[in-house]
């Protein structure tokens, strides 16, 4: 048993490393470890034991695989006709619940860009393509639009042990802009996304690093270099607005993967700003989510 464990174990450490965000990934290898090592058997030998494993570990995968059906099955009582809902990123769960919803509700999405990485613009394809009307919306106006939609709806890296969200950053400033605005918002998670984590901030979550949103102090010589070649791009564009008898706007600054690297993938939302977390195993407050991990990993 001991030597079953520690393969099980080395074998969730190299998919970890192999993943550029294993959050989620370590919390579903925690979860099926559990799963498998702890159920209660009556096994003689370990012929019979490991054949009851292998089959613990299937049914489990077999039927995670419905987790995201039952999910948007749960969703769609909360989804009225000609609900305007607001959703971030890319999220594999919310997708299959609002195309779930779209077969007998009319629905409107809007949805946010979701830099650095534009997984938004990932939705918006898969929705229109699907016949749902869709908008694009700046990461920058989820305020601005908030007015205008009934609730919000997100997917999950991992809900943890406080009931609080870990999710593509930008998750955060939209459930605080939320309750501001007396909105619901809904978390949609996989009860294999359940992590036994409790962080207090932003900081404890295990992808931040002291490189995240640090300072770099420029010397002097690459300040001037960046002016000298500011102002040479600047003239040039004039001398070819002027060669070509027409106006034009400054040309469109891009953020460099220097500094897009400095910035976190992932962010933490505290349970006090989710309204309900949806899950394969029920309709659960972020209080119930951490009673359901105590029952889960208690055996």
């Amino acid at each position: 048993m001991f030597e079953l464990v520690q393969a099980l174990n080395d074998s969730a450490e190299e998919l970890k490393r192999r993943s550029p965000n294993p959050i989620s990934l370590n919390a579903g290898c925690e979860l099926f470890i559990a799963f498998v090592t702890l159920f209660p058997h009556e096994s003689d030998n370990f012929a019979e034991l490991k054949k009851e494993l292998e089959q613990q570990g299937r049914k489990y995968a077999a039927e995670a695989i419905s987790f995201r059906d039952k999910i948007a099955e749960l969703a769609l009582g909360f989804i009225k006709d000609d609900s305007v809902i607001l959703t971030h990123s890319y999220s594999r769960v919310v997708l299959k619940a609002l195309l779930h919803a779209h077969k007998t509700k009319r629905i409107s999405v809007y949805v946010t860009e979701s830099r650095p990485r534009g997984l938004g613009l990932k939705t918006y394809e898969a929705l229109t393509a699907a016949g749902i009307p869709c908008t694009v919306v700046l990461d920058s106006a989820v305020a601005y639009v908030m007015d205008r939609v009934d609730f919000v709806l997100v997917g999950s890296e991992a809900v943890v042990e406080s009931g609080g969200l870990i999710n593509y950053v930008g998750s955060n400033q939209m459930a605080i802009i939320a309750k501001a605005a007396n909105k619901p918002f809904y978390a949609l998670a996989e009860s294999y996304k359940f992590h036994r984590l409790f962080p207090l901030s932003q900081y404890d979550l295990p992808t931040h690093n002291p490189n995240i949103l640090s300072f770099s102090t420029p010397t002097a010589r690459s300040a001037g270099q960046d002016s000298a070649s500011t102002t040479v791009a600047s003239e040039a564009s004039e001398k070819s607005s002027a060669n070509k008898g027409t106006s034009s706007s400054p040309p469109e600054r891009a953020m460099t993967q220097e500094q897009i690297a400095k910035n976190p993938g992932v962010d933490y939302t505290r349970p006090d700003l989710i309204s309900l977390v949806f899950s394969d195993v029920g309709i659960l407050t972020p209080e119930g989510v951490s009673q359901y991990l105590v029952g889960m990993f208690a055996g």
